[in-house]
């Protein structure tokens, strides 16, 4: 661990390096010390420093026309519209007060174990919007609901609950956590609820909302203190929120610091013990359950707690920044993080859970308070903002419904996924498939304003280019920033009353070559560079004016798992292939220099893919169709030969199988794999704890015709998903051979687009015990499964070939999968890969060899 450092001597020394131009400098370019604040009398400990930079009151931004207004909007209307009785009926239920009210659906039904998250999300969102917008219709509307949860939490003693118990389940719940009999999440819901509470006091000033929530924390500390050490760490391996973080904001209120102990017991150490060594340990992990783990971090330091909690929540943001983040700035497949840097290989509809990048942009926040001069952290702002956040919720929806991923694989599609509902063109809806992605959207859209400014003691860091005012009331000064970014490469910030000695910095991106700005007309004659600031330093007045010109230019940005997989962007846009109807994608091979862009406002681009032209729209603007956002670059593989691999595994020692065909495609013995006898000499024997066989790199690369067969004998029944062979890029791309899918059956599956788009072969298990030939081979559209030499299914429509998989095929093998699946305890021989379509009679003749 590295030794702590106090927070004052980091704000000291954490200068990440960009260069900050200054290009008038009337009073002097040092920025000034920001005033502390008081802190509250009763509070024991007292943190050491503030931040350097602090975010404006939301009563103090105001967004302009354009299409973060046009979201706000229509959030807005769902926030007035949504009944908040409904939502309170199975709180009121669970602690005995009569309801008449309609259940809502999905994650708010009265049977599910997660029941009244939204509520927490719909408390948020109020508070949020009121502040931002002065509605005083959702002021009333946030009273009564924080009065009716503070009722049904009274009733809690009466219904068998301990004192300030406030949810929509049963406290019992809380039993089942504890003895790790198996629950959903239910701290993860209370932490919503507490949340929203402390929103409202916050942004609404609504006093009874804090002491309700007081009353909460009280209950968590009653119920936590009881655990030792061991036990609570268990309870944290459930999904708990960002318990630790509305725990340090009671402290930052209150005073108290009976909230920071509480806070710290919600301190993962399975988690926050590697990332405080610097250590990438997140495969496997849910994703959107560490990131509020981490906002909490932060503030637990902000709060005066060790510097340790600092490290771990930033090392943990770079981490995923640096190695598990997407181009649209999302993150996890499956909503699980992955290998680091596997993006080619974790394309899929189920990419970027819109949660996880709402909580990412509270984290890189926190990060930037302490350290504004870095743009990294901003870009990255930028980015997500403006390519997923922007583009979840639909823009033909009144209630501004949202979306629970933003896929990325060929021919994705933005709808809610298939376990939310049923109708495939359909975001959320009022109230049939809450879910936490559409809570998070009504908080989603009703911050937008909270992060385009922020400020020193004297400085007025310009951060994000959206149309909006902003009233410094302190200094006296408002200004007003018109855009039309990103169609238009500029942005003009005007003094529009008021007057004030000022520092204005404005963000100039990484991306940004060659920007330029003007004073009142005037160009200024030092140019910033990319990833620095803007400086001008001067006595404002009204009716001043700097306008600033971001130039934006075409450029590709490949994955780092495959070079040769690409996505386009134009500044910080990403730009996808707009496919309308076209179903059973796969990645459409780019003509890299044939992007070229045809309108400015709104941005249009045209692009020749697969030989066609297609149209590239910002992917915040594509709905309601399908899309595509990377692309495969370069020229083809050339097809493999007729004969592509053969291993007779008749080796008796050593960890390579030799490549018959004299080709020289060594397979590898891996993990638990040793030899054992087969039908004929020599074979493979996998363990089904951790062993299996390496194939060779680009087996089938290139290919529209293929064979792979294999003599297999299963050892004992196979676990579901288990894999005969798996050869591919990862879960994007592959094929595989499964002896027992979720259908109970032999399963053969191709895909180019994640699991979702897989074209199938099913037909009876295999028997157990004994040696099975099985084959498939495939050819000008048609797949046929073997078994035993004899054709046991086909699939006449098959439109995936490897050559879709890329220009290289480097994950392959026998008796693993792509996905984090059981291992295949089986034996193999005589296992053989052809690059043409085998007749049944050459797959017979294999058959009886």
């Amino acid at each position: 661990m590295n030794e702590p450092v106090d927070r004052r001597h980091f704000i000291a020394t954490t200068a990440s390096g960009a260069a900050a131009v200054v290009l008038t400098a009337a009073a002097g370019g040092t920025a000034a010390a920001v005033t502390p604040g008081a802190a509250p009398a009763a509070a024991p400990r007292k943190p050491r420093a503030l931040t350097r930079v602090q975010p404006f009151p939301l009563t103090a931004v105001t967004l302009l026309p354009g299409a973060f207004k046009d979201n706000q909007s229509r959030n807005t209307a769902y926030l007035r519209f949504v009944d908040i009785n409904r939502l309170l009926h199975t709180f009121r239920l669970n602690v005995g007060i009569a309801s008449s009210a309609q259940p809502c659906g999905g994650w708010e039904s009265p049977t599910t174990e997660l029941r009244g998250h939204s509520t927490g999300h719909l408390l948020s969102g109020l508070a949020l919007t009121y502040a931002n917008t002065g509605d005083t219709a959702l002021l009333d509307k946030s009273r009564k609901l924080v009065s009716a949860l503070a009722a049904c939490q009274a009733k809690s003693p009466a219904a068998g609950y301990r004192t300030g118990y406030l949810s929509a389940f049963p406290e019992n719940f809380f039993d089942r956590l504890e003895a790790g009999s198996g629950v959903w999440a239910p701290y993860y819901t209370i932490h919503k609820i507490m949340a929203g509470l402390v929103d409202q006091y916050r942004l609404a000033g609504n006093a009874e909302a804090l002491e309700t929530v007081l009353r909460q924390a009280a209950w968590v500390d009653t119920r936590t203190a009881r655990l030792s050490y061991d036990q609570m760490q268990r309870v944290l391996e459930t999904e708990y929120g960002g318990m630790n973080d509305v725990l340090a904001d009671l402290h930052a209120i209150t005073g108290d610091s009976r909230w920071l102990r509480v806070a710290e017991r919600f301190t993962h150490a399975r988690v926050f013990d590697p990332l405080s060594r610097n250590e990438d340990r997140l495969a496997g992990l849910h994703a959107n359950t560490q990131i509020p783990k981490m906002v909490g971090a932060l503030r637990l330091w902000e709060e005066g707690l060790d510097s340790r909690y600092r490290t771990i929540g930033e090392n943990f943001w770079k981490i995923v920044t640096d190695h598990h983040t997407y181009v649209i700035g999302g993150n996890s497949n499956g909503e699980a993080f992955h290998e680091p840097d596997a993006i080619a290989a974790q394309l899929s509809g189920s990419c970027c859970e819109n949660c996880n990048s709402y909580n990412m942009l509270k984290l890189a926040r926190l990060i930037h308070f302490h350290a504004p001069e870095r743009t990294d952290l901003l870009d990255y702002y930028e980015r997500t903002l403006f390519n997923q956040m922007l583009g979840e919720q639909d823009p033909d929806s009144a209630h501004g419904f949202n979306i629970y991923y933003t896929g990325l694989a060929p021919g994705s599609f933005k709808q809610q996924p298939s376990f939310m509902g049923p109708d495939p063109n359909q975001y959320s809806t009022d109230y049939d498939n809450f879910s936490c992605d559409h809570g998070s959207g009504m908080e989603t859209h009703a911050k937008f304003a909270d992060t385009i400014y922020t400020r020193g003691d004297r400085s007025l860091l310009v951060n994000l280019f959206i149309p909006s005012e902003l009233r410094w009331q302190e200094k006296g000064i408002t200004w007003r920033q018109t855009t039309g970014f990103p169609d238009q490469q500029t942005t003009t910030l005007t003094v529009s009353s008021g007057g004030a000695s000022l520092e204005l910095r404005v963000r100039i991106p990484s991306w940004a070559s060659g920007a330029r700005a003007a004073l009142n007309g005037a160009t200024l004659p030092d140019q910033p560079k990319p990833g620095s600031w803007l400086i001008i330093d001067r006595q404002w007045k009204t009716g001043d004016r700097v306008e600033v010109t971001l130039p934006m230019k075409l450029r590709l940005d490949p994955t780092p798992d495959d070079p040769d997989i690409q996505a386009v962007l134009y500044g910080p846009v990403v730009l996808a292939g707009a496919y309308g109807t076209v179903t059973g994608m796969t990645m459409s091979r780019l003509k890299q220099d044939s992007v070229v862009q045809q309108a400015t406002s709104p941005m249009r681009f045209t692009a020749t893919a697969d030989g066609q032209s297609v149209t590239l729209l910002p992917i915040a603007r594509v709905h309601h169709q399908r899309y595509n956002v990377y692309w495969l670059t370069g020229q083809p593989p050339t097809p493999p030969p007729a004969f592509a691999a053969w291993y007779r595994f008749d080796e008796t020692s050593g960890t390579t199988a030799a490549d018959a065909t004299g080709r020289g495609k060594t397979a590898r013995l891996t993990g638990g794999a040793t030899w054992t006898t087969g039908r004929s000499g020599g074979a493979v024997a996998l363990s089904g704890s951790n062993g299996y066989v390496t194939l060779a790199d680009d087996l089938l690369a290139g290919a529209t015709a293929y064979t792979v067969a294999t003599w297999v004998r299963l050892d004992g029944t196979p676990a579901q998903w288990t894999r005969i062979f798996d050869i591919g890029t990862g879960v994007t791309a592959n094929m595989f051979l499964t002896p027992i899918a979720d259908s109970g059956k032999l399963r053969f599956a191709i895909t180019a687009g994640g699991g979702g788009a897989e074209q199938r072969i099913e037909a009876a298990p295999l028997p157990t015990g004994q040696w099975t030939h099985v084959a498939v081979a495939y050819g000008s559209g048609t797949a046929v499964l073997y078994v035993g030499g004899r054709e046991v299914g086909r699939n006449t429509r098959v439109t995936v070939e490897p050559v879709h998989f890329g220009n290289h095929i480097r994950a392959a093998y026998l008796g693993k999968s792509q996905y984090p699946d059981p291992y295949l305890k089986a034996a193999f021989d005589d296992f053989r890969v052809y690059g043409r379509t085998l007749s049944a009679n050459e797959v017979a003749t294999l058959a009886e060899s």
